[in-house]
């Protein structure tokens, strides 16, 4: 004796428990957020020491194109000894 088609014909019961399962987690996704915190706010703003830091560059280089930026040779030499000795 020869059984075909068991069952409705045309239905797998494995599809409908896959549908099943990603309708699920179709309705159970959520979306991403980014929430920055108040200090990270804070740091992205313009501080006082970068404006001041911004101006004391732009004289600068104003000093040296126009030729008026003068090096001072022992202030310099102190520094390096400084970094290099006084650690």
């Amino acid at each position: 004796m020869r059984i075909d088609k068991f069952g409705l014909p045309g239905i797998n019961p494995y599809k409908r428990q896959f549908d099943k399962e990603t309708q699920v987690k179709k309705n159970d996704i959520k979306q991403d957020k980014v929430e920055i915190s108040a200090a990270a706010k804070e740091l992205q703003q313009l501080s006082q020491w970068t404006v001041e830091h911004q101006e004391k560059v732009r004289k600068l280089k104003e000093q040296v194109q126009n030729g008026t930026y003068k090096i001072d040779a022992k202030e310099i030499a102190k520094s390096v000894y400084r970094f290099y000795f006084d650690n």
